[in-house]
């Protein structure tokens, strides 16, 4: 079995699964926010008026809530939401609540491997299509919908068709200029969004391994962007130490069997890859970044679940050191924690320094609700990861996907930039 199948396995109590096999696996963490958690709510709400108790969560201790789409509260309803979530985690004794504007809080994705709340061979739900990410850390990770995280929340468990595995293979180390964000936005381009549909797209290979375990939760976030069930990578000793240094104990690591099955693999060569954007309006509409150069921008924006880790931001200081930007630039570290670290390496200074505006920890520009949305007509380079019409503001705005070396780049320049262009 391959290491899908066998957390998969282990999960359900079975000695192996296959391919299209049902499950109904035991969950082992569980996370909402301040979007996926009213909706959950208003679930309960209906299965109390059908006669259903919902007085007791299976396991509070597996449950843990963020509060980061509508942080800082944008309006009147979204403030209500993060009293109607403060409301859920003491009725229920959920101790795991990581409170806008009380120290450590972050984009959920973030908070999932900065505080170590998922470990390798779990079984890792969300109410959050991007649950993938987590998936870097060896654990089998997707997003559920508001009724499939309460029935988790009330029974521990769910069920799941076992995926067919798609194999991406990565030989050698990628170049300097190139991060793991070219490298999903290429596979994205080859496949499709449709591509990873309902499968798991498994990353392995030499570069995976020179790869920080940073780089890799760039990869099995956007795995979503494909439609796949899950994006996985199998834990090593970088990703062990990663979450020792964060306060995780008693990890395990589960590799697949040395005669494992993948429906399909697909195999790259790390020194072929390119800097690349995703043109508007879809993240399979890729380009290199050096045929797109005479576009001219409004804003770049470093942010996100996909582009914010400390790793990211370290890439754009490196390029915005010295520079002053020529756009409007915003800069939004993902976690309390990951802007903590900025400020004191002096990344924030840098950042201020160039003239781009440092922001906190928030999915608001990301999603197109606040915190700086897109115009009519605007175009915007991005380090986030979904590009479709109206993502970011408004439904005639642009947004080109791309790494945080293509974007800071870009943000000195005025026009779409590869890194190795800028003087």
């Amino acid at each position: 079995m391959n290491i899908t199948e066998k957390i998969l396995a282990r999960a359900s109590g079975r000695s192996s699964v296959s391919p299209d096999d049902v499950v109904f696996a035991n969950v082992d963490k569980v996370m909402i926010h301040d979007v996926s958690g009213p909706g959950v709510i208003k679930v309960f709400d209906k299965l109390n008026d059908q006669g259903i108790d919902t007085s007791k969560l299976h396991d509070s201790s597996k449950v843990w809530v963020a509060e980061d789409h509508f942080v800082p509260t944008a309006e009147k309803i979204s403030a209500e939401n993060i009293v109607k979530l403060s409301e859920f985690t003491k009725k229920y004794g959920i101790e795991k609540h990581f409170k806008y504007g009380m120290g450590q809080y972050g984009i959920c994705h973030t908070l999932s491997h900065e505080e170590a709340l998922v470990s390798p061979g779990e079984v890792y739900v969300g109410g959050d299509s991007h649950t993938n990410t987590t998936g870097a850390l060896g654990a089998f990770a997707c997003g559920l919908g508001h009724t499939d995280v309460a029935y988790v929340l009330l029974n521990g468990e769910i069920w799941f068709k076992v995926p067919e595995t798609f194999y991406f293979k990565l030989n050698g180390k990628l170049p300097e200029h190139v991060m793991a964000k070219d490298f999903i936005l290429k596979i994205i381009g080859d496949i499709g969004t449709d591509g990873g549909a309902y499968n798991t797209m498994q990353f392995g290979g030499s570069g995976i391994d020179e790869m920080s375990v940073e780089s890799r939760l760039t990869l099995t976030n956007m795995t979503t962007e494909a439609g796949a069930k899950n994006g996985i990578i199998e834990a090593d000793e970088k990703t062990i130490n990663y979450l020792q240094q964060r306060g995780a104990t008693n990890l395990n690591q589960i590799k697949s069997d040395e005669d494992a099955e993948y429906a399909k693999l697909f195999e790259y060569e790390a020194s072929e890859i390119e800097p690349i954007v995703a043109k508007p309006y879809s993240p399979e509409n890729i380009t290199q970044v050096r045929d797109v150069s005479s576009i001219e921008l409004d804003k770049a924006y470093i942010g996100s679940c996909t582009g914010a880790k400390y790793e990211d931001l370290l890439a754009a200081a490196k390029i915005l050191k010295g520079k002053q930007v020529k756009i409007r630039t915003e800069v939004l570290p993902a976690a309390i924690s990951i802007y903590k670290r900025a400020m004191q390496d002096g990344l924030l200074q840098i950042f201020m320094d160039a003239g781009a505006m440092v922001g906190p920890p928030t999915c608001g520009a990301c999603c197109g609700a606040h915190m700086g949305v897109l115009a009519k007509d605007e175009i915007c380079i991005s380090t986030t990861n979904r590009n479709f019409p109206g993502r970011m503001g408004h439904i005639d705005s642009q947004t080109y996907l791309a790494s945080p070396l293509v974007a800071a780049a870009s943000a000195v320049t005025g026009k779409i930039t590869d890194p190795r262009d800028l003087n």
